[in-house]
């Protein structure tokens, strides 16, 4: 998903869902998924959770502890994504280095997805 001009961080930059975990990570991710796809938690099916990652970004002289998930999603088509992002692609893990994205995207994706 590509980020909008109207997000605090990374605008134009590729990502995944993502927030502040204000409940536990588990939870927020099914919030977060709701609130930038509009789907619901019967819209997707765990695969795998990955072990928390943290991200040092000296740019913005800030710390992230990202917590990677990888859901299978049921029906595509009923994706909405929220002002957060202005676009969506689907693509092929090994392409993502063609893609200017947020810090360590790719490392993310390898917590949960083996290619």
């Amino acid at each position: 998903m590509r980020r909008s001009q109207q997000v605090g961080s990374y605008q134009g930059r590729w990502a995944g869902v993502s927030g502040y975990i204000e409940t536990t990570a588990d939870e927020q991710a099914l919030v977060e998924i709701e609130e930038e796809t509009g789907l619901f938690g019967e819209d997707l099916k765990l695969i795998k959770r990955g072990k928390p990652l943290p991200i040092k970004d000296e740019g913005l002289s800030i710390k992230w502890v990202v917590h990677p998930y990888l859901f299978h999603i049921k029906d595509r088509d009923k994706i909405r994504i929220d002002w957060e992002h202005k676009e969506t692609r689907w693509i092929q893990p090994n392409e993502i280095d063609n893609y200017q994205t947020v810090p360590m995207l790719k490392e993310t994706l390898d917590r949960v997805y083996n290619v």
